[in-house]
């Protein structure tokens, strides 16, 4: 595990003067509606309890170390718990979980009521298997960043990694999240 004095925070300052030069927060919603964004959910359990949340801000940001980075809205009710979290595991959901993209994106309920759905790895983590993939690392550092926080996980391991095998499949038709609406993409999409 991670020493969370270890996890390194860090600030982006933005001075009054530029903020002041900011466009509305609404134009650049409206403007990000229209870039597609890969959909993942991410779980932990900082040690009071399962959570997870639907985030389409997924990147991925280095191969060596594998580091990938999400971004948490401090407005969130999941956000102090992933504050706290040491670890986490990233799902990677297609269209066959587009129910639990729905899940992690809904507020107010519980996400982990149906103990059918979830289970735990042996390093404690909640997992959701349905996923067609998934990465649990360690976050090394967080980001405050305006409204939100960016997340840099080192991944350490995948849900393929300890057998050996290809993650995903050919039948994985990835979720995307678009103009407020749930898509996919598949062989009718190719051009």
């Amino acid at each position: 595990m991670t020493d969370m004095n270890s996890i390194r925070r860090t600030v982006v300052p933005i001075t009054d003067e530029e903020a002041a030069d900011s466009v509305s927060a609404e134009s650049f919603k409206s403007a990000f509606r229209l870039h597609p964004s890969g959909v993942a959910v991410v779980t932990a359990d900082p040690g009071d309890g399962p959570v997870a949340m639907t985030v389409s801000s997924l990147s991925s940001v280095s191969t060596e170390p594998p580091l990938l980075v999400f971004s948490l809205s401090v407005t969130s009710s999941s956000s102090p718990a992933f504050e706290r979290a040491e670890s986490v595991v990233v799902h990677m959901v297609g269209t066959d979980q587009l129910w639990l993209a729905r899940l992690g994106a809904t507020s107010g309920i519980d996400r982990f009521a149906d103990a059918s759905t979830w289970t735990r790895l042996p390093t404690g983590e909640p997992v959701f298997p349905a996923a067609y993939a998934w990465l649990r690392g360690n976050i090394v550092q967080r980001i405050e960043a305006g409204n939100s926080i960016l997340c840099v996980v080192h991944v350490i391991e995948t849900s393929g990694s300890s057998a050996g095998q290809e993650i995903g499949g050919p039948n994985a038709n990835p979720l995307v999240y678009h103009a407020r609406a749930w898509h996919y993409l598949g062989d009718h999409s190719k051009i």
